[in-house]
């Protein structure tokens, strides 16, 4: 598997949920611009076993004994286990690599040689600088670090040893060399995220349903990336990934795609990003569902006005510029229309949405009962001010449990998110023409592990 996870991962993070109700139309609500911020960890054992699977078993075969000024010299070099990685703190990977090495060498003179084979073990150490250019791509740097010999190369002729260290080196320190190179190679082929940051980019600008139930939308358009540098640990590589996007909910058709990109900007490197994120998303209340909640509170329902009851027949809850109208019908002691109008904000404290700053208008053809207006107009204000509220406990509670869900699983195989929310609550309220759209604010930390190319 290759490292494209890690930019599948990049969009696949922001996926929330949110809580909408049915509206036959469709209608779009604001474009909310937010960021997500998360931790990246790259083990360093994944990148291992992507080198080891590159480098084969089989490092180096030299089958000539002409070659080489006539060495008269013949080596096969294997590795003997896993090629090891270790990071260290000045952003450099370094890089282990056990060798048993088998050598066969004649000697003699005027083309008459006796021939002798040898085995033994060294282990190479190398030194790799990587670093992540903002064009996606990356660039490595690998250099000869010497080695070290487990067993020393010696041909036994008998009553003649002879020791090889010298022709071995030279070998040796020319493969070094050659293994920089393929080291290099490498690195750069599979770690290219340019067309893998396309690929999630484009998928991640696709809508999704975010609630089949209330046929619900949510569109992420990412607008920039910013990168921490790379941080290097004995076992793991550590990066920042903060994404500035717009968030979109809909309603109803599910809302065009955005255009497909043949290239990702570039991202932004930047030295610190913070842990925690605020991500803010939208979830909307029509006034159908308002209207039906007041319904049950208030409909049919009987009070106590001089002695005498008002009963609501009927109640409706609309838009009528920037506030919420409650329209009431009412019938006893007064009969007509009643008019209470007010700026909907959110109450922490009842965890609702609530009328503040109310008005008051009643519409009656009964002249004699404009002079009760006073005492039920002190009544029916009070009683929708105290009782009539939107409960947001389901869309919080809906909305946390969802986010958590997407934050806590793995999208793909080895690609592993682990987050949680802090705070969640609503801000913002907001009106259009088909109901009361709730911005809320979500504080959460999340993390990224990759466990497998």
């Amino acid at each position: 598997m290759k490292i494209s996870y890690f930019f599948v991962a990049l969009f696949f993070c922001i996926r929330l949920l949110g809580q909408n109700s049915n509206i036959s139309a469709a209608y779009s609500f604001p474009k909310i611009k937010s960021s997500i911020t998360m931790p990246v960890t790259i083990p360093l054992s994944e990148i291992g076993n992507m080198v080891n699977t590159s480098v084969k078993d089989l490092i180096f075969q030299d089958d000539s004994y002409t070659d080489n000024n006539n060495d008269q010299f013949k080596v096969k070099v294997w590795k003997t286990r896993p090629i090891r990685l270790v990071g260290d703190t000045s952003g450099n990977i370094l890089i282990e690599v056990p060798l048993k090495i088998w050598a066969e060498k004649g000697i003699g003179t005027l083309g008459i040689y006796s021939y002798q084979q040898t085995t033994f073990e060294t282990v190479m150490y190398f030194k790799t600088a990587v670093s992540l250019k903002n064009n996606w791509s990356v660039s490595t740097f690998t250099q000869p670090m010497g080695f070290k010999w487990i067993t020393k190369p010696v041909l036994d002729f008998g009553k003649i040893k002879i020791p090889i260290t010298s022709l071995v080196e030279t070998s040796l320190k020319e493969q070094q060399y050659n293994f920089c190179k393929t080291m290099d190679q490498q690195m750069a082929s599979q770690l290219n995220f340019q067309e893998y940051a396309v690929l999630a980019w484009n998928a991640f600008s696709q809508p999704f349903n975010i609630s089949e139930e209330y046929n619900t939308w949510l569109k992420i358009t990412p607008l920039k990336v910013n990168i921490t540098p790379l941080k290097f640990y004995g076992n793991q590589i550590d990066t920042n990934i903060g994404i500035d996007i717009f968030s979109e909910t809909f309603t109803g058709t599910k809302p065009e795609s955005s255009q497909p990109v043949k290239a990702v900007m570039n991202f932004n490197s930047v030295p610190l990003l913070a842990n925690e994120f605020l991500l803010q998303t939208t979830a909307n209340i029509p006034f159908s569902e308002a209207t039906s909640i007041a319904r049950k509170m208030f409909q049919n329902q009987e009070y106590d006005v001089r002695n005498s009851k008002v009963k609501i027949t009927d109640i409706k809850v609309y838009k009528d510029e920037n506030r919420v109208m409650i329209e009431a019908e009412t019938e006893g002691y007064v009969n007509g229309t009643s008019y209470i109008s007010g700026i909907p904000v959110y109450d922490e404290s009842k965890k609702k949405i609530v009328l503040s700053e109310t008005k008051f208008k009643l519409k009656t053809n009964n002249i004699l009962q404009k002079t009760a207006t006073l005492l039920f107009r002190g009544k029916i204000v009070k009683m929708i001010e105290d009782e009539y509220g939107i409960p947001t406990d389901d869309i919080e509670n809906s909305s946390k449990k969802s986010i958590e869900e997407a934050f806590n699983k793995e999208y793909y195989k080895g690609l592993q998110l682990n987050g949680k929310v802090a705070d969640l609550k609503p801000s913002q309220i907001l009106l259009n023409d088909n109901g009361i759209t709730t911005v809320i604010n979500t504080k959460a930390t999340l993390k990224l592990t990759l466990k497998a190319f």
